[in-house]
């Protein structure tokens, strides 16, 4: 959840609705008039001021206060901000973001004033939702953010001392200032006191108490990284395109489960040949004591043969001499 502080409450006094001014109205020729600190009614603030669109005004206890323009290198920085809070809310929804102009009424103890911050939050857990069809926010926002402008010293003491004291005494929980120069950006908490006092960074990295999750480092602001750099960066990586470094994930585990699934059965084919190798030298061998055998064999089957025919040659030779001792012993005996 995205924490408020307890005892916001939305002003018990509503803004009026908002209206322009009546069709037909004469309108200046060439370029506008500004109206800066021209004494007006609230009520004439809202019908006529609030929702001009050539000059931009904010209403201080009965003065119209012209809000000053940033140079082009603070809105980059405030553009990159932007979209890492727009990052950071389409993974996280618990807040929604403004950027359009709207403003808020703060009844303080010093007179009434209505802001527009150049970014306004609102939490889920605020009291005082933000509605679709809202021009004007009726509770008061839980992060504030100017871009400071330092075209004049006026508008720089506005942001830096009197909002950052109208904002912690209205009870916005978070103020940021950005600027092009890094020494002039600011980031406050405001304490159960109801004072700001500066976010210590943490490694250069800045991290919001409103908004859980949401962490930045200060010299991004400057160096302003695109997403495809940051979301497999760790501070980063949990709310800028998730889903780019999921798939990646993705990718690589299967990259790894396919490598490993080929490394098995590369594993399986070397014993599997192993075993072949060893089954064929197992034949091998069995054939070669076969052939052992039949060469012991007929080798036998040879002596036999031969020990046959000398006891056969022999047993020849021995009838033979038998015959021949018969017959001379009969020679002997004739007369």
């Amino acid at each position: 959840m995205c924490p408020t502080a307890a005892t916001l409450h939305a002003p018990a006094h509503q803004p009026p609705v908002v209206a322009r001014a009546p069709a037909g109205a004469p309108q200046p020729s060439g370029e506008p008039r500004s109206a800066d600190g021209l004494r007006v009614s609230e009520e004439t603030y809202w019908k006529e001021y609030y929702l001009e669109s050539d000059i931009h005004y904010e209403w201080n206890n009965g003065r119209l206060e012209e809000k000053p323009v940033s140079d082009y290198e603070t809105y980059l920085v405030y553009a990159w901000f932007a979209r890492l809070m727009q990052h950071f809310l389409d993974t996280r929804p618990i807040a929604r973001m403004v950027a359009l102009e709207m403003g808020f009424r703060l009844p303080l103890p010093t007179g009434t004033v209505i802001r527009k911050p150049d970014l306004g939050v609102v939490c889920n857990a605020n009291p005082q939702p933000l509605r679709p069809l809202d021009a004007s926010y009726h509770g008061v926002f839980d992060l504030c953010i100017e871009a400071l402008s330092d075209l004049e010293r006026r508008a720089i003491e506005r942001d830096t001392v009197t909002k950052k004291a109208e904002y912690a005494a209205g009870g916005v929980p978070e103020y940021y200032i950005l600027h092009r120069e890094p020494e002039r950006q600011a980031f406050f908490t405001r304490t159960a006191a109801g004072l700001y006092v500066p976010i210590a960074a943490e490694d250069g990295v800045i991290r919001s108490r409103v908004l859980p999750g949401l962490q930045f480092r200060r010299t991004d602001l400057s160096a302003q990284p695109a997403p495809k750099a940051m979301y497999l960066d760790p501070v980063y990586a949990d709310f800028v395109l998730p889903e780019w470094r999921e798939t990646e994930l993705r990718a690589a585990a299967q990259t790894r489960a396919t490598q490993a699934a080929e490394a098995r059965a590369e594993e399986q084919t070397r014993a599997r040949q192993a075993a072949e190798a060893r089954a064929e030298a197992q034949t091998r061998a069995r054939q070669a004591a076969q052939a052992h055998a039949e060469a012991q064999t007929r080798a036998r089957q040879a002596a036999e043969q031969r020990a046959e025919a000398e006891a056969q040659a022999r047993r020849q030779l021995e009838q033979e001499l038998a015959d021949l001792r018969a017959e001379y012993a009969d020679r002997r005996t004739e007369p």
